[in-house]
C-alpha cells in the first residue's frame, strides 16, 4: 500500500498510543537517537547526518510516528460507551507556553551588547543587512512567483500561505523560538506545517553550504570587496579571553539557579502578557485592525516579555551562567518544542506544493545578494558577510560552525551575533509578514 493510503488509513482509527505521558517519552527518545547518532564521527549515520541535517530528523522522527498511526497531536480518550473524544494534546501547550519562554530567557542570558558594538560597525552592519535582505527578501518572492504561479502563495484564512511564510521569516531572522512564536501567532494550519518546514530545511542548509565552500576563497573574496581583514585578529583575542572567563563546570547548584531564573522569569511574562493582551484586545482600534492584529496576542507578548528580561538580566552578574551552560539548557527546551511540532505534522502536505522551494530560493537569492552588495560597498572581509548571514538564517546552531571555520575561538563570535538575532527575530519577522501579507493580496 502507498505510504499516502496508508496515512490516509491509520487516520481513521485512534493511535496505538494516546496518553501524552508515553507520548512525550517517546518524543524524547527520538531526540537522544537523534543526537547520538549524528555525534557519530565515522560509519554510516556520519555520513547519513553530512547529507540529512539532524534538526530535520527531529522533526521527521515524531512526524512519521504520528502518520503512521503511532502517536498523535491529539489525546485520545475511550469513553464508558465505547466513544472516541479527541481533544488537543497538552505536549505542545506546554513546551510552547513554558518551555519556548524559559528557553528565551536562557539564550539572551548571555547576550552582551557592548561586546557585540566593540565587535565594530562592519560587524553590525553585515548582520543587520543580513535582517534586511530576509525583511524585504520575503515580500519580493512572493510578488515575483505570484506573478508567475499566483496558486503558489495563495490561500485564505489559515490557509494563507504568507502565515507559513512567517514562520520561515522567524526562523530566518532569529531561530527555532522564533519560527515556533510566528507559528503561534499568525496561526497557520499545522498540519501544512511541514511543507514549511522542508522549505527551511532545504534553502538554508543550500546557502550554509555556499558560505562553507566561500571560506576556502575568503582571502581572494576580501581582495575583490577591497576589505582590510586585519581586525580579526584582534577579535580572535577578545573572543578567547572572553570564553575562558565564564567557562566553568556546572554544579546542581548552578542547574536549580538556572532553572529558577528562567521559570521566574516564565511566570512574570506570563502575568503581564495577561494583562497586555487583554487591554490591547479591549482597544477597538487595534484589535481589529489585521494589520496589529498580533498585539492582542498573549503569546507574542510572553515571549516578547522573556526577551526582554533576558535581556535586562544580561546586564547583571547572572549572565555568567553562560559559562555553566545556560544556553545548552536553553537549546533542549528548544528541542522538546521542535518535536512537539513535528508529531503534529502531516507528511502528505510536503508534496502538495512543492513550488514553495522556489520561492525560499528567490528569497534567499535576494538575502545574499543584498549581503554582497553592502560588502563591496563597506570593504566588509567576508568573515563578517557569512557570520553576519549565518546569525539570521542559520541561527545559534550554525553561526558559531561558520565562525569556528575561520578560527575555533571566533565561534562565540557567532553566538553573540546569533543571540542579537533571537532578540530581533520576532520584530523583524512581524514586519516581513506584515509585508507578504500585502504582497500576497495585491
Amino acid at each position: 500500500m502507498p505510504l499516502i493510503s496508508l496515512i490516509q488509513e491509520v487516520e481513521k482509527h485512534p493511535p496505538v498510543i494516546t496518553q501524552d505521558t508515553i507520548v512525550f517519552g517517546l518524543l524524547m527518545l527520538c531526540l537522544a537517537v537523534v543526537f547520538y547518532l549524528s555525534s557519530k564521527k565515522t560509519g554510516f549515520w556520519a555520513l547519513f547526518f553530512k547529507y540529512v541535517p539532524a534538526l530535520l530528523m527531529c522533526y521527521l522522527l515524531p512526524s512519521i510516528l504520528s502518520s503512521l498511526g503511532l502517536i498523535s497531536g491529539m489525546e485520545w480518550e475511550v469513553l464508558v460507551d465505547g466513544e472516541i473524544q479527541q481533544r488537543e494534546s497538552s505536549l505542545y501547550f506546554m513546551a510552547s507556553r513554558y518551555l519556548l519562554p524559559a528557553a528565551l530567557v536562557l539564550m539572551t542570558l548571555s547576550i552582551d551588547l557592548k561586546a557585540v558594538f566593540n565587535l565594530g560597525p562592519k560587524a553590525l552592519i553585515m548582520f543587520l543587512t543580513g535582517t534586511a535582505g530576509i525583511i524585504l527578501g520575503g515580500p519580493l518572492a512572493v510578488l515575483i512567483i505570484g506573478t508567475i504561479w499566483p496558486e503558489t502563495v495563495g490561500g485564505e484564512g489559515a490557509d494563507a500561505v504568507w502565515r507559513g511564510l512567517s514562520t520561515l521569516a522567524g526562523s530566518w531572522i532569529g531561530g527555532g523560538a522564533n519560527q515556533a512564536a510566528m507559528l503561534e501567532v499568525y496561526e497557520f494550519n499545522e498540519a501544512k506545517y511541514g511543507g514549511m518546514v522542508l522549505v527551511d530545511i532545504v534553502v538554508a542548509n543550500l546557502w550554509m553550504a555556499v558560505i562553507l565552500f566561500g571560506i576556502a576563497y575568503s582571502e581572494r573574496l576580501d581582495e575583490w570587496f577591497g576589505a582590510d581583514a586585519s581586525s580579526i585578529e584582534h577579535l580572535k583575542k577578545k573572543v578567547s579571553d572572553y570564553s575562558a572567563s565564564v567557562k566553568r563546570e556546572a554544579s546542581l547548584t548552578d542547574y536549580m539557579v538556572m532553572l529558577g531564573i528562567a521559570f521566574a522569569t516564565v511566570s512574570l511574562a506570563h502575568f503581564a502578557a495577561n494583562y497586555l493582551s487583554e487591554w490591547v484586545e479591549s482597544m477597538k482600534t487595534i484589535s481589529s485592525n489585521i494589520y496589529l492584529s498580533f498585539l492582542g496576542s498573549q503569546f507574542f507578548w510572553l515571549i516578547s516579555i522573556a526577551t526582554i528580561i533576558g535581556i535586562l538580566l544580561s546586564y547583571t552578574p547572572l549572565k555568567r551562567y553562560e559559562g555553566t551552560g545556560a544556553s545548552r539548557l536553553g537549546s533542549i527546551f528548544i528541542y522538546i518544542l521542535v518535536a512537539t511540532i513535528g508529531m503534529k505534522m502531516d507528511l502528505t502536505q510536503i508534496f502538495q506544493n512543492p513550488l514553495l522551494i522556489v520561492v525560499g530560493l528567490v528569497w534567499m537569492s535576494i538575502h545574499a545578494g543584498l549581503l554582497i552588495l553592502t560588502a563591496k560597498i563597506i570593504k566588509a572581509p567576508y568573515f563578517f558577510l557569512a557570520v553576519g548571514s549565518q546569525a539570521n538564517v542559520g541561527g545559534a546552531a550554525s553561526a558559531p560552525v561558520v565562525a569556528a571555520e575561520f578560527h575555533p575561538a571566533l565561534a562565540t563570535v557567532g553566538v553573540l551575533l546569533a543571540v542579537f538575532g533571537y532578540v530581533v527575530g520576532t520584530v523583524g519577522a512581524i514586519a516581513c509578514t506584515i509585508l507578504m501579507q500585502m504582497a500576497a493580496v495585491s
